[in-house]
């Protein structure tokens, strides 16, 4: 009984997500649903992210927390639309979220939305939004046994960003079994190595999105 109820749950997010995904292109936005554990940097990098993008592409941004607007608070500084969902307890946003919040954007005025989903390694990946891409963001603080912990999440997600590589001379953790791992669980992700502090990297991650949005 709870796989069937579950099966219909999924069924009528999948059927909003399309109905997302058709305005999004309508508008012409490329959608990125970024996920990523409490503190993998997601913030941070979705700033870097504005500021290497400024001048070449329009970003707007929806913030998805449990509580709290500080993430949608820092990302109005940067001078992009934002907006904040607060899902009240629920570990993930999901495609009717995303449907209600839209008319709050100027989607027509601009070339990237990014999701930046509730902090979580799982059920996120679950849960189409009428996103073009999944990526997730890994922080090296986080280990190397993530990928074989969280399996669906890296299964799902086209694109790993590893964050705080900048960290790593303190850190034993392993790169390249991270690495493969991601590999052996998705063979086709794109995996791109940052540092939302120091800024390294994030040339090659606002460049791969350019070329997406130009697809």
């Amino acid at each position: 009984m709870k796989v069937k109820v579950v099966t219909r749950i999924l069924e009528a997010n999948d059927r909003i997500a399309e109905e997302n995904m058709r305005r999004f292109r309508e508008a012409g936005v490329y959608v990125v649903n970024l996920m990523g554990a409490p503190g993998a940097g997601k913030t941070t990098l979705l700033e870097r992210t504005i500021l290497g993008l400024k001048g070449s592409l329009r970003i707007g941004v929806i913030e998805g927390d449990i509580a709290g607007t500080d993430d949608a608070e820092r990302i109005n500084n940067t001078g992009v639309p934002v907006v904040q969902i607060n899902t009240g307890g629920a570990c993930h946003l999901d495609a009717n979220m995303i449907s209600e919040v839209l008319p709050d954007l100027p989607l027509s005025e601009l070339d990237i939305l990014v999701i930046e989903n509730v902090g979580n390694l799982v059920c996120p990946a679950e849960f189409r939004v009428g996103e073009d891409v999944k990526v997730m963001l890994l922080s090296v603080t986080e280990g190397h046994d993530k990928p074989l912990k969280y399996p669906l999440m890296f299964r799902e997600s086209s694109v790993m960003i590893l964050n705080k590589i900048d960290l790593l001379k303190h850190l034993d953790v392993d790169m390249n079994k991270i690495k493969r791992d991601a590999l052996s669980l998705n063979p086709s992700m794109k995996i791109f190595e940052v540092s939302g502090k120091t800024g390294e990297g994030i040339d090659r991650w606002t460049e791969w999105l350019k070329g997406q949005r130009s697809q």
